[in-house]
C-alpha cells in the first residue's frame, strides 16, 4: 500500500511544484510587464507634459487637467486596456505653438493624432515618421507652414491624411505613393506647386482626394482612371491644364467632380455621370469645348452643377433631361444656343437657374413657372424676346435678371407675387411702359435697374416705399416730369443713377435725408435749383451732374447758388413802391408768425406737464431714472436741431437730461407705408438689447411706445459711426494701427458674445461700419439691432433679407437661410475696409470672382498688403506689423465664399486676443497671397 502510494504521490507532486513554479513564472512575468505598461505611460505623460510646457499661456490654462503620471484621464486623450495612448484629439481647442517640442517616438500605439482648427504655426516635424501604427493624422486649419516631410511617407498604416487650410509650400511628396491604404487625402488651401504625378500608385484604396486652392501645375495623369474606388476628385484652383484623360471615365463612383478654376481644355468627360451616383460637378472658370456630356442628361443623382465661363457649344434644349434633385445650375458665359424649351416641370428642386451670357433664343417659356422652388432667375445677356410670361409671377423669386435681351411690354403679373424680390434686372431691353406703381410694393428689394429702356412718364411716389433699397437705376430712358419727394424716404439708398432722361424741377429737399447715398448721377436732364447738402452731390464729379437746366451748389462745376440768385436779380427790378409795400407785408407776416410760435410753445410745454401719458408703454432699466416727459422736452418733441443721424427704420436724436447725462433716442418712422415694419423692428430691437450686457454692444436703457412716438433711449457713443470716422480725414489719421486693432478686436468680441454666449443665439444680420459706434477712445460699440434674429438651434432660420449693401453674404443671393457664417462674412467686410480706410467693394468683387480665380484675378498676384491698406497712415511696424497681417488673414478667411469654411466669431475673437505668430518675412515685402485664404466650394 505505501508503495503504490509513493508511486502515485510522486508525479502529483511533481505536478504540482511544476504548477507553483509557472505561477510563480507567470507573476513574475505580469509583474514585469506591467511594470513595462506603467513606465510606458509615464513615458506618454512626460512627452504630452513637455508640449503642453512649449505652448503659450492660454493653451497651457485650456489642458489644465493634464496632470500626473497617468495621461487616460487627460482632456483629449484616450488609451487602449494596457493604459497606452492611441488617441490625441484636440481639435478646435484654442491650442497656440509648435509641434516641434512633441516627442512622437514616445506613443508607438497612436491610431489618431488630430489637431485641426488651432492656431499651431510652425513646421511639420521630420519625427512624425516615427508614429508607424498611426491611422488618422489631422492637422488642418492651422497656421503651419514649411514643406510636407517626405517622412510623412513612413507613416504606412495611415488610411486618411489632412493636411488642409495652411500655408504649406513646395512639392507634394512622392514618398505618400507608399501610402497603400490611404483612403482619405487632403491638401487643400495651401501653396503648393508642382505635378500631381504621385497619385499613379495610389489606385488600392483612395476614395477622396482634395487638392484644390494651390498652385499645382501640369496634366491629369491618365493613370487617374485606376482609382476605381474614388468617390470625390476635387483639384479646383489651381494651374492644372491639359485635356481631361479619357481614362477618367472608368471612375463610376464619383460622387463629386470639381476642377473648377483651372487651364483645362478639350471637352468635359464623356461618362461623368456613367456610375448614375454624381452628385456635385463644377468645371467652371476653364477653357472647355463643345458639348454638355450627353451623360448628365439624366444624371438624376445630380444636386449642383456649375460649368459657368467656358466655352461650352451646342443646343441647350438637348442638353438636359431628368433631374428630379438638382438644385443649383449655372451655365453661364459660354457659346450655348437654342430655346429653353426643357421640361421644367421635372426640375422640381431647382432653386437657381444661370445662363446668362450665352446665345438663347426664342421666348421666355411659361413652362418655367412650373420649376416652382426656384428664386434666383438669371436669363441676362442673351437673344430673347416677346413679354415676360405671366406664369413666372407662380415663383417664389428672390432675383429676376433679364438684362441685355430684347424684350418688351412690362411685368406682366401682379408685383404682390414678388413679395420676396430682393434683384431685379431689366436694363437694355426694349421696354416701353410706364414705371408701375406697384414695385413699390417689392418692399425687399435692395437692387433695381431698369435702364437703357424706353420707359415713359413720371418716376412714381410708391417708390418711395422701397425702405430696402440700396441701388436704383433708371437711366437712359424717357422719364419727364418732377423728381417725386417720396424718393427721399428711401433711407438704404446707397447708389442712384437718374441719369439720361428728361426729369425737370427741383431735386427735392428730402435728398438731404439720404445720408448713406455713396453714388449719384443726374446728369442730361433739365433739373434746377440747389442740389441736396449731403456729400454724395457734393463729392459728385461734374460728369454725374452736368447738362441739367440750372442747378447750383457745393459741387466741381456748379455755380453757387447766392451767385445765382444774385444775377437773377439783377434782371428783376421793379418799382420802389412795390418792394416798400411786400417788405412792409413781410414784415408783418413775420411779426404774426412768431407770436403764433410763442404761442403754440408755452401750449405745447403746458400740455407735457399736465396731459397724463396714459397712454404711455415703457419700460426702463432698473434703477434707472427715465421718465417720456425728460425725453419729449430734451428733444423739443424730435426737433430736426437735435438729429444725429438717420437709417432705414428711424430717426437718432442727442438728447441732454437735466442730470446733463447725455442719451441718444432712436425715434421710428410712423409713416402708414412703413409702420408695421417698423414696429416689428422696433419690437425686434427691444429683445434683443434688453438682455444684452457687454462693453462692445451699445446699451439700451429703455423703450417707450406712445401713439405719437415709439422710441429707443440708448447710451451715446461720442464719435458716431465708424463710417463716418474713416470719412474724416482728420479722425482717420488720429485712428492709428493700434486702434484699428482693438476696434476689430471689439467688434470680434461682441459677435462671439452673441453667437457664443447668448441663449439662444443672437444673429445680428446688418455689421457695417454704419451700425459700428465709436467712443472718445476709439473703442467700438455695435449697435443697430433692429433687424437681429434669434437663433433657434432646431429651425431652419430661413427668412427676410436683412443687411446692408456690400457686407451681404453671397450665398443669400440664392438662399434665404441666415446663420452666424452671415455675420461672420460682413465681419471680414468690416475689417478690411477698417484697415483699407474704405470700403473693399472692388476689391471684395475681384476675391469673390467665381468663387476665386487664382489664375484670373489681379487680387494677390504681386499686389504688397501694404499698398492696400489705409495710406494715410504710416505702415505698421515690428509686433504691430505682424499683427496687421494677421488680422488681414483672418479677414480672408472670413470672406471664403462657402459658409462652411469660414471660422466661427469665437476662433475669430480667440485668434485676436492671442500673441501674434512671426511673419515669414519683411512686412514690407508680404504680398497678398502670403496671406490670402483660399476659398473652397463644394458645387
Amino acid at each position: 500500500m505505501a508503495s503504490h502510494i509513493f508511486l502515485f504521490s510522486t508525479p502529483f507532486l511533481v505536478f504540482s511544484l511544476l504548477a507553483y513554479a509557472s505561477f510563480f513564472a507567470s507573476f513574475a512575468y505580469s509583474a514585469s510587464t506591467g511594470a513595462a505598461e506603467v513606465a510606458n505611460g509615464r513615458k506618454e505623460a512626460e512627452a504630452l507634459l513637455e508640449w503642453k510646457v512649449s505652448l503659450d499661456n492660454q493653451s497651457q490654462s485650456l489642458l489644465s487637467s493634464w496632470a500626473g503620471d497617468s495621461p487616460c484621464n487627460w482632456f483629449g486623450i484616450s488609451c487602449d486596456q494596457s493604459g497606452s495612448v492611441t488617441n490625441i484629439s484636440l481639435s478646435n481647442s484654442s491650442l497656440r505653438g509648435t509641434l516641434n517640442s512633441l516627442r512622437f517616438s514616445s506613443f508607438p500605439n497612436l491610431i489618431e493624432l488630430t489637431l485641426s482648427y488651432n492656431s499651431l504655426y510652425g513646421y511639420v516635424p521630420s519625427h512624425i515618421g516615427n508614429l508607424s501604427n498611426l491611422n488618422i493624422l489631422d492637422l488642418s486649419f492651422n497656421n503651419i507652414s514649411g514643406n510636407i516631410p517626405p517622412e510623412v511617407g513612413n507613416l504606412v498604416s495611415l488610411t486618411s491624411l489632412n493636411l488642409s487650410s495652411n500655408n504649406l509650400i513646395g512639392t507634394i511628396p512622392t514618398s505618400l505613393e507608399n501610402l497603400k491604404n490611404l483612403s482619405v487625402l487632403k491638401l487643400w488651401s495651401n501653396n503648393l506647386f508642382g505635378s500631381i504625378i504621385f497619385i499613379e500608385n495610389l489606385t488600392s484604396s483612395l476614395t477622396i482626394l482634395n487638392l484644390a486652392f494651390n498652385n499645382l501645375t501640369g496634366t491629369i495623369p491618365t493613370s487617374l482612371g485606376n482609382l476605381k474606388r474614388l468617390s470625390a476628385f476635387i483639384v479646383g484652383n489651381n494651374n492644372l491644364s491639359g485635356p481631361i484623360p479619357p481614362e477618367m471615365n472608368n471612375l463610376t463612383h464619383l460622387l463629386a467632380l470639381q476642377i473648377f478654376s483651372n487651364r483645362f481644355s478639350g471637352n468635359l468627360p464623356r461618362d461623368v455621370c456613367l456610375g448614375g451616383s454624381l452628385l456635385y460637378f463644377s468645371a467652371s472658370e476653364n477653357y472647355f469645348t463643345g458639348p454638355i456630356p450627353k451623360s448628365l442628361r439624366n444624371c438624376s443623382s445630380l444636386l449642383r452643377l456649375r460649368l459657368e465661363r467656358n466655352q461650352l457649344s451646342g443646343n441647350i434644349s438637348e442638353a438636359f433631361g431628368t433631374h428630379p434633385h438638382l438644385n443649383y445650375m449655372d451655365l453661364s458665359d459660354n457659346e450655348l444656343h437654342g430655346e429653353l424649351s426643357l421640361k421644367w416641370e421635372q426640375f422640381n428642386n431647382l432653386t437657381a437657374f444661370r445662363i446668362s451670357g450665352n446665345k438663347i433664343s426664342g421666348e421666355i417659356p411659361a413652362a418655367l413657372g412650373k420649376a416652382t422652388h426656384i428664386q434666383v432667375l438669371d436669363l441676362s445677356s442673351n437673344q430673347l424676346v416677346g413679354r415676360i410670361p405671366k406664369e413666372l409671377g407662380n415663383l417664389k423669386l428672390i432675383e429676376l435678371a433679364l438684362n441685355d435681351n430684347r424684350l418688351s411690354g412690362d411685368i406682366p403679373f401682379d408685383v404682390a407675387s414678388l413679395s420676396d424680390l430682393q434683384r431685379l434686372g431689366l436694363a437694355a431691353n426694349n421696354f416701353s411702359a410706364t414705371i408701375l406703381k406697384q414695385l413699390g410694393k417689392c418692399s425687399k428689394l435692395i437692387l433695381l435697374n431698369m435702364s437703357k429702356n424706353r420707359f415713359a412718364g413720371s418716376i412714381p411716389a410708391e417708390m418711395g416705399y422701397l425702405q430696402s433699397l440700396q441701388s436704383l437705376d433708371l437711366s437712359w430712358n424717357s422719364l419727364m416730369g418732377g423728381i417725386a419727394p417720396e424718393l427721399g424716404h428711401m433711407q438704404q439708398l446707397e447708389v442712384l443713377n437718374l441719369s439720361h432722361n428728361m426729369l425737370s424741377g427741383l431735386i427735392p429737399t428730402s435728398f438731404n435725408r439720404l445720408q448713406g447715398l455713396t453714388k449719384v448721377d443726374v446728369s442730361y436732364n433739365k433739373l434746377e435749383g440747389p442740389i441736396p447738402d449731403i456729400k454724395a452731390f457734393r463729392e459728385a464729379p461734374f460728369e454725374a451732374i452736368r447738362n441739367n437746366t440750372n442747378l447750383c451748389g457745393n459741387a466741381t462745376g456748379l455755380e453757387a447758388c447766392s451767385a445765382l440768385i444774385k444775377n437773377k436779380s439783377v434782371h428783376k427790378k421793379g418799382p420802389k413802391v412795390v418792394f416798400l409795400t411786400v417788405f412792409s407785408l413781410l414784415g408783418s407776416l413775420l411779426g404774426l408768425i412768431v407770436g403764433f410760435l410763442i404761442f403754440f410753445q408755452s401750449r405745447r410745454k403746458k400740455r407735457l406737464v399736465e396731459t397724463p401719458q396714459r397712454d404711455v408703454t415703457a419700460r426702463w432699466c432698473p434703477g434707472g431714472d427715465l421718465r417720456y416727459e425728460d425725453i419729449i422736452e430734451a428733444t423739443e418733441e424730435f426737433d430736426s436741431k437735435y438729429c444725429i443721424g438717420t437709417g432705414g427704420y428711424g430717426v437718432v436724436y442727442k438728447a441732454v437730461l437735466p442730470s446733463e447725462q447725455v442719451l441718444a433716442v432712436k425715434k421710428f418712422h410712423q409713416t402708414p407705408e412703413v409702420e408695421m415694419s417698423s414696429l416689428k423692428a422696433f419690437r425686434s430691437e427691444i429683445d434683443v438689447l434688453m438682455g444684452i450686457r457687454h462693453r462692445n454692444i451699445v446699451k439700451l436703457y429703455g423703450f417707450c411706445s406712445h401713439a405719437k412716438h415709439s422710441f429707443l433711449v440708448y447710451e451715446f457713443v461720442e464719435r458716431g459711426s465708424l463710417r463716418k470716422v474713416l470719412n474724416d480725414e482728420e479722425q482717420a489719421g488720429k485712428m492709428d494701427w493700434h486702434k484699428r486693432m482693438n476696434l476689430i478686436k471689439g467688434v470680434a468680441n461682441a459677435l462671439s458674445y452673441m453667437h457664443h454666449d447668448c441663449s439662444p443665439p443672437i444673429i445680428h444680420r446688418d455689421i457695417s461700419s454704419n451700425n459700428v459706434l465709436l467712443d472718445s477712445e476709439y473703442e467700438a460699440h455695435v449697435s443697430d439691432f433692429g433687424t437681429a434674429r434669434l437663433l433657434m438651434p432646431d429651425s431652419s432660420n430661413w427668412t427676410s433679407f436683412a443687411g446692408t449693401f456690400g457686407y451681404t453674404a453671397p450665398e443669400l443671393a440664392y438662399t434665404m437661410k441666415v446663420d452666424e457664417k452671415c455675420d461672420v462674412y460682413s465681419f471680414g467686410v468690416l475689417t478690411l475696409e477698417v484697415m483699407m480706410g474704405k470700403h473693399p467693394g472692388d476689391f471684395i468683387s475681384s476675391l469673390m470672382l467665381s468663387a476665386s480665380t487664382s489664375s484670373s484675378s489681379p487680387i494677390g498676384h504681386n499686389t504688397v498688403l501694404k499698398d492696400v491698406l489705409d495710406q494715410r497712415l504710416p505702415p505698421p511696424e515690428n509686433d504691430l506689423a505682424d499683427g496687421v497681417a494677421h488680422v488681414a488673414k483672418l479677414a480672408f478667411a472670413c470672406l471664403q465664399t462657402d459658409p462652411h469654411y469660414r471660422p466661427t466669431m469665437r476662433q475669430v475673437s480667440t485668434e485676436l486676443t492671442t500673441r501674434w505668430p512671426p511673419l515669414p518675412k519683411l512686412f514690407s515685402t508680404m504680398e497678398l497671397e502670403d496671406i490670402m485664404v483660399h476659398r473652397y466650394v463644394i458645387g
